[in-house]
């Protein structure tokens, strides 16, 4: 099986978890961020994309 080359992206917590619903913050936590300003790196799967688009008040994409 052949590895597919997946286009990594950058996801950043711009706002504060506080006031959020549960499973707004589920979401945030699965993308793996813990504290405002924080940077972290996935692919650019539909996964990812769909959690994205789930809490895009609270999180950025960063080029």
């Amino acid at each position: 099986m052949a590895k597919k080359d997946t286009k990594q992206i950058k996801i950043k917590l711009v706002k504060s978890l506080i006031g959020a619903s549960e499973k707004q913050c589920k979401v945030v936590r699965g993308l793996g961020l813990t504290k405002q300003d924080q940077i972290v790196e996935h692919s650019s799967s539909p996964t990812i994309l769909g959690m994205i688009n789930k809490v895009p008040h609270l999180v950025q994409i960063v080029e």
